[in-house]
């Protein structure tokens, strides 16, 4: 019996597990359970910030961001430089660590302190993203999302009282988003004369320290002060706005500053050559400094006069007066077509004296070639007065590589007014309907000053500084300024149309003492134009 009934237990069991398996699969499969929702499904672009920074927590910057830019290119350049980026900073790191430390430890009596090993590993940082900013100064502002998550070797090892313990930093990790500017812009390699280095955020620093061999950041509340303090220091000495610097070139020397002003007059001209089918001539002067992009400075036009006189005074700034020199170009004004050069010299300024006036007598040439036989001819003779004053200290301009810094009015300004300053830098979208080859005509208290003509540009750059030495500040006044183009050849259909214009009140120069902005141009679909007014005073 007891055999028997084993069997039929065994048999039931048996039975009845297949039994259920079979009823469980089949209310699985065909009854569905009645208190279970399908889940509610939403693209990404509805979610909320927060939304896709829990779902999504390691996604770069420039996804999250639309305004960094993505720089994988950066992080392939790196990667491959690395090894050889990992010695020249560690270098460096060595002989800019070792004077310190020398000039630091007879203070605490320590006999020595020096690297054991210093690499910064196999892992180089990564860029999550880069934000560039774009001003109307002469700057370059990024914001790269830097990332590093390194295995640097670092042992630094001190002796004292004839003991030495040794330091390791071990898997440092470093999260910043630092703002970096290159400022100003030189034309000078590297073209910035300093690098402007702030945080935009306390940076998360992570990282282990081995002292004698064991992980001092394991020590219970020992890893978050260290970890907050370090937060903290590096945050108070360069959290923005505050600001670490590093000069890259001297600034006074990359951007040539004023050393002094050069005083021209312009006194008469004699015996100059006969140019009109008439017999006459309608001569003016041009000036102009070598190694300056500045536009020449052009006295009136003499009209049917071979025997000129103009008393007329031009003041000049000077930045390198053993290279530079001053360019006297002599032409016959016609009203259609180009003017007839009629004669040049050139004064080098090393010749000039400072503080002495000088009375020159120019002889003038074809050209500034002395084996060109075409200067045996006699073309007349320009009498000039020329003075070179170099700044005082008190007068030479300072901080010149901050491009807000606006200089003193030359000596001989008005003590009540000063020297309204313009200088036009380029506009953007301009079009015209026939034609574009654009200048600047500027209009103010009815002198009409213009820029040179930029052909078949739609965003031209001219870079033309003009002034007026005022009596009293243009408070009141406007400045109007007018983008035109004129056709590059004798079009009789389309000669001129005015590609837009805006008109800007001085009051604010005048306050601000500069002013650097872009103006929407009216009659002008998109165009815009930058335009930089300065108001100097003695």
């Amino acid at each position: 019996m007891g055999i028997l009934s084993s069997i039929l237990g065994f048999c039931g069991f048996g039975m009845g597990t297949s039994i259920g398996l079979v009823i469980g699969y089949y209310m699985f499969v065909y009854f569905q359970p009645t208190d279970v929702k399908d889940p509610i499904i939403r693209p990404l672009v509805e979610q909320d910030t927060k939304a896709l920074q829990r779902m999504l927590p390691e996604i770069p910057l420039w996804v999250k961001n639309p305004d960094f830019d993505r720089v994988d290119w950066l992080n392939k350049f790196i990667e491959i430089l690395w090894p050889f980026l990992d010695k020249a900073i560690c270098k460096t790191a060595r002989s800019i660590a070792k004077p310190i430390i020398a000039e630091q430890i007879p203070k605490y009596k320590i006999e020595s302190v020096d690297f054991e090993a210093l690499t910064l590993g196999s892992l180089p940082p990564t860029f999550q993203g880069m934000k560039v900013y774009i001003t109307d100064e002469k700057e370059l502002i990024i914001e790269p999302a830097l990332r590093w998550a390194g295995n640097p070797n670092v042992i630094v090892a001190a002796k004292a009282f004839g003991l030495k313990a040794t330091v390791q930093v071990v898997d440092l990790q470093v999260f910043a988003t630092p703002r970096i500017t290159l400022k100003p812009l030189v034309p000078t390699f590297p073209c910035f004369a300093k690098i402007c280095v702030s945080l935009m955020e306390k940076p998360h620093v992570d990282f282990g320290l081995k002292l004698v061999g064991a992980d001092v950041m394991s020590i219970p509340g020992l890893y978050r002060f260290v970890q907050e303090l370090i937060k903290d220091q590096v945050a108070n000495m360069y959290l923005w706005p505050k600001v670490l610097e590093v000069q890259i070139m001297d600034p006074s020397k990359a951007l040539k500053k004023p050393v002094g002003i050069l005083s021209v007059k312009v006194v008469r001209a004699m015996k100059l050559k006969k140019k009109d089918l008439m017999g006459a001539s309608d001569p003016y002067v041009k000036l102009k400094l070598t190694e300056e992009k500045l536009p020449a400075k052009k006295t009136t036009v003499k009209h049917k006069n071979l025997n000129p006189e103009w008393n007329e005074d031009f003041n000049m700034v000077i930045k390198d007066p053993e290279s530079q020199a001053l360019e006297i170009v002599v032409y016959d004004w016609e009203q259609v077509g180009k003017h007839d050069k009629m004669g040049m010299n050139v004064v080098p300024l090393k010749e000039l004296t400072p503080d002495e006036p000088k009375e020159l007598t120019l002889e003038l040439l074809k050209n500034m070639d002395p084996n060109d036989p075409q200067n045996e001819k006699s073309r007349g003779q320009l009498v000039v007065e020329l003075i070179y004053k170099p700044f005082k200290e008190d007068q030479v301009p300072e901080d010149t590589d901050d491009s807000n810094a606006v200089q003193k009015a030359p000596e001989g300004t008005p003590a009540g007014g000063g020297l309204f300053v313009i200088l036009v830098h380029e506009a953007e979208d301009v079009e015209g309907k026939h034609h574009t080859n654009p200048y600047v005509r500027l209009l103010f208290r009815g002198e009409e000053r213009r820029t040179k003509q930029v052909k078949k540009n739609r965003d031209p750059r001219w870079d033309e500084e003009f002034s007026f030495t005022l009596e009293e500040p243009p408070t009141n006044d406007k400045l109007h300024v007018e983008v035109i183009s004129a056709s590059s050849r004798m079009g009789l259909l389309h000669p001129k149309e005015i590609l837009g214009y805006v008109d800007i009140r001085l009051a604010d120069v005048v306050n601000n003492r500069r002013i650097n902005e872009k103006y929407h141009l009216i009659d002008s679909k998109n165009g815009r134009i930058q335009i930089e007014l300065q108001w100097r005073t003695s």
